[in-house]
């Protein structure tokens, strides 16, 4: 990142340092394409010309660094001198290293090459999505129940997975498993910004917590996309006929329908929470119970703490 920076200046350690790992330069000098690249892909490095980006540069990656999508990518602020008030500041703004003039070429490539390695370790067990993982998720919610502010925590699983991957390919339940977690990311953030949250538990497993106000809206437009593409990854066959054959476990032959998604949600309007295990365990409980409704629901637990009634509501409006 820089201003008015054309590629032939892009400094000799950034150069050589991709080019001996094949890895494709793009030089932007606006922060917002920046931002936009970021959002829509997974670049390995930001490297950010300090001395030419200015205060823009800062504010670039503190902005990158305040979601948990983006926040991922790591971020390198080069300098040609050394300053350590200006060194302290791109550190306290979320930069991952900071490679200055102090350090020798040498010196200068290894830690380079440290936040490469310690990036490829980090981002290991979501590698397709990318999305924060259980311990992120925790303390999301958390932060939530500390906050004490009212606040929804949606499970979202799909239905009729593993026989799509049985039928075509895990390559293919990958991508099904990719295209979720974008859905759930750009209509969280894109209705909510940072207020929202989205974490990937594993497999086609999803957690996202969003303010409880929107969190019909959130859902709503969720199952909405969801239903639109996920058909599209069915072959014309199995998308006209909406189903196809698969076996049972007895080795039995029935229809299975086309992918649906189910939203178990949990709340704390009617309920006090303490730890977020105990809404862990009972998002799973409305997840279950939503999976056994037909189509892509999403289900409200709208019980009293001391309600023992069957989970979910079955009034109108809790239930898509």
């Amino acid at each position: 990142l820089s201003r008015g920076q054309a590629a032939e200046t892009v400094p000799d350690l950034v150069r050589h340092w991709a080019e001996g790992r094949d890895f494709p330069l793009l030089v932007l000098p606006d922060p917002a394409d920046v931002h936009s690249i970021i959002l829509r892909g997974f670049p390995c490095f930001l490297f950010v010309d300090a001395d030419r980006a200015g205060a823009a540069g800062a504010t670039l990656v503190r902005k990158l660094k305040s979601d948990a999508f983006t926040a991922i990518v790591p971020v390198v602020m080069l300098s040609g001198r050394h300053d350590p008030a200006q060194v302290e500041g791109w550190f306290a703004a979320g930069s991952d290293e900071v490679v200055t003039s102090f350090f020798s070429p040498a010196e200068q490539r290894a830690r380079i090459d440290a936040i490469l390695t310690r990036t490829e370790r980090d981002v290991s067990v979501h590698p397709s999505t990318r999305l924060p993982g259980t311990t992120e998720i925790e303390r999301e919610i958390r932060r939530g129940l500390d906050s004490e502010t009212e606040f929804a925590v949606c499970y979202a699983d799909l239905d009729h997975f593993k026989e799509f991957n049985d039928r075509y390919s895990y390559y293919d339940g990958d991508r099904v498993i990719y295209l979720l977690s974008r859905i759930l990311h750009d209509v969280v953030k894109g209705l909510l910004g940072t207020t929202g949250f989205v974490g990937h538990i594993g497999g086609d497993d999803f957690i996202f917590v969003v303010p409880l106000e929107q969190v019909n809206a959130i859902c709503t437009e969720i199952l909405a996309v969801f239903d639109t593409l996920i058909p599209l990854q069915y072959n014309d066959q199995d998308r006209r006929a909406g189903y196809f054959f698969g076996k049972d476990r007895r080795g039995q032959l029935h229809r299975v329908p086309l992918m649906t998604l189910s939203i178990g949600i949990v709340t704390n309007r009617s309920r006090k929470f303490t730890h977020p295990a105990q809404v862990s365990e009972l998002a799973t409980e409305m997840k279950s119970y939503a999976k056994t409704l037909p189509g892509s629901v999403f289900v409200v637990d709208r019980r009293q703490q001391t309600d023992s009634d069957d989970p979910g509501d079955r009034r109108p409006g809790a239930a898509r």
